[in-house]
C-alpha cells in the first residue's frame, strides 16, 4: 500500500499542533528550585522584566 499524503488542512493543524505545545511549554509556570530557574539571557525572562516595570511605572 502506497504512503498518502496528508491533506493541506491536515498539515496546517499538525503545523500548528506543534507550535501550540511548544508556545505551552516555554509559558508554563515555572517552579523554584535550582533545576528550574531560567536562564538569566532567555526571552522570557527578559519579556517578564519589562513586563513588571511597566507596571511598576504605573
Amino acid at each position: 500500500m502506497g504512503v498518502t499524503r496528508l491533506k493541506r488542512k491536515d498539515r496546517r493543524n499538525k503545523n500548528v499542533a506543534k507550535v501550540e505545545v511548544q508556545f505551552l511549554k516555554l509559558g508554563r509556570n515555572i517552579e523554584l528550585g535550582d533545576r528550574s530557574k531560567m536562564a538569566k539571557h532567555s526571552q522570557i525572562t527578559k519579556n517578564d522584566a519589562v513586563l513588571n516595570s511597566l507596571t511598576s511605572a504605573k
